[in-house]
C-alpha cells in the first residue's frame, strides 16, 4: 500500500511538473509573437530608444494625402485625434487605404525631423467591410 501510494504522489506530483512546464514555454511563445504599436501621442510625449521596428496606428488625417506623380512616395498624417505624426511611404498602398480609416505603419520614428518612416502599410477595416466580390454578388443576387 505505502509503495502504490508513493507511486500515485510521484505520478501525480510530475504531471503538475510537466503542466507547469508547457504553460511557461506557452505563455514566452506567445509574448514574443505579441506586436503592440504606439500612437501618435505616445511618439509625441516620449522618445522610444533605439526603435527600428515600431509600429505607429491611428487614423489617416483627412485631406492629408500627399500622393508624388514621379514614384511611388506618399506623404500623409496619422492621428488619434489628439497628435498627429507625419507619416513617409514609398511603395503601393493597400486597396483599403483612405482618409478617416485606420491604419497601421511598421517603420522608424525620426525624432529630430518629426516623422515616421514607413516600410509598411497595413489597413484597418470596421466589422461592417464585406469584399468588392462579395458586395456584387449579393447585388445581384438581390
Amino acid at each position: 500500500m505505502r509503495k502504490q501510494r508513493r507511486n500515485r504522489i510521484i505520478f501525480v506530483s510530475s504531471f503538475i511538473f510537466s503542466l507547469s512546464l508547457a504553460s511557461v514555454f506557452i505563455i514566452l511563445a506567445m509574448n514574443e509573437n505579441i506586436d503592440f504599436y504606439y500612437t501618435p501621442s505616445d511618439l509625441t510625449s516620449s522618445k522610444i530608444i533605439n526603435k527600428e521596428n515600431l509600429r505607429i496606428g491611428g487614423l489617416v488625417q483627412e485631406d492629408s494625402i500627399e500622393s508624388s506623380q514621379d514614384s511611388l512616395e506618399t506623404n500623409f498624417l496619422i492621428t488619434d485625434l489628439e497628435n498627429t505624426v507625419k507619416v513617409n511611404y514609398v511603395g503601393i498602398l493597400p486597396n483599403l487605404f483612405k482618409e478617416k480609416s485606420g491604419v497601421i505603419a511598421r517603420g522608424y520614428f525620426d525624432y529630430s525631423k518629426g516623422i515616421f518612416y514607413a516600410k509598411e502599410i497595413l489597413a484597418k477595416h470596421d466589422e461592417n467591410y464585406i469584399p468588392k466580390e462579395v458586395k456584387k454578388a449579393l447585388v445581384n443576387d438581390s
